[in-house]
């Protein structure tokens, strides 16, 4: 299970923390008391989500670059934190091959979303990533 549980996790973080619109000091501290993850995940879901609060305009700078027809305003927050945490391991972690990151974005996103927004998180993705090459 391991990293798809974390992800999941960070997602759900990454949401309330969009749905609440502000990240307050005792985020991490109560998710945790509530969702049980072992040592290895935790370190996934804390070290992801300080990179991400810390470099969040420039992750969704490259969300509004390759959006075609939609503001970031627009999107749902669950796909809007799954491209976050896609865009995340793209740019900060080398050590996950970003055709993992997808498939891995693209399960959750149909596990947890509207039907159609798999394709659409797919779309956004695969843009972000022929921009970097």
């Amino acid at each position: 299970m391991g990293r798809i549980k974390a992800r999941e996790g960070l997602m759900q973080l990454l949401f309330q923390i969009e749905s609440n619109n502000e990240y307050a000091p005792d985020t991490k501290d109560v998710f945790f008391e509530v969702f049980e993850y072992s040592p290895s995940e935790t370190k996934y879901i804390v070290d992801s989500l300080d990179t991400i609060i810390d470099n969040i305009s420039t992750i969704d700078e490259y969300i509004e670059k390759n959006l075609t027809g939609w503001s970031i305003n627009r999107i749902a927050k669950i796909d809007l934190s799954v491209l976050r945490i896609a865009i995340y391991e793209i740019l900060f972690r080398k050590d996950i091959p970003a055709e993992v990151t997808i498939n891995e974005a693209i399960e959750i996103v149909k596990k947890y979303s509207k039907e159609d927004s798999s394709k659409f998180v797919n779309g956004v993705l695969g843009s972000v990533l022929r921009s970097l090459e």
